[in-house]
């Protein structure tokens, strides 16, 4: 007996699940008239981009990112939100103090274009 469990095949997973196509002059069973096809109707537009002056607190969000730092990274973080909460009584998650700070960056962005921390910064990593 073999440990190793069966699965079924891509042409298993991918295989139609509606009635066949029939041949030109070939009828259903009960010769039932077709499905009318209804359009769904067309999906609004997407809201407007609205930059929120400040990050948003602990709540449910609709949107997720990965983001991969060092261990440098990942321990400041952690020695910052560390420091929020001892000196100065703010008990946040580490996602709550990237999102402060990647809205701090962005509204810099925006009021000071070419000359933004970001622009700044970005440049002296490209060596430009």
């Amino acid at each position: 007996m073999t440990r190793r469990s069966s699965l079924p095949g891509a042409a298993e997973l991918f295989r139609p699940t509606g009635p066949a196509p029939q041949a030109e002059g070939e009828t259903d069973w009960f010769d039932a008239p077709s499905p009318e096809v209804f359009e769904a109707p067309p999906s609004p537009s997407p809201p407007p981009v609205v930059r929120s002056p400040r990050g948003t607190p602990r709540q449910k969000h609709n949107s997720k990112i990965t983001v991969y730092v060092s261990d440098e990274e990942l321990l400041a973080l952690e020695h910052a939100r560390l420091t929020l909460r001892a000196a100065h009584g703010l008990a946040v998650d580490r996602g709550r103090v990237v999102r402060e700070a990647i809205s701090v960056i962005l509204a810099d962005l925006e009021a000071y274009g070419e000359d933004s921390v970001l622009v700044r910064r970005l440049r002296q990593d490209t060596g430009q």
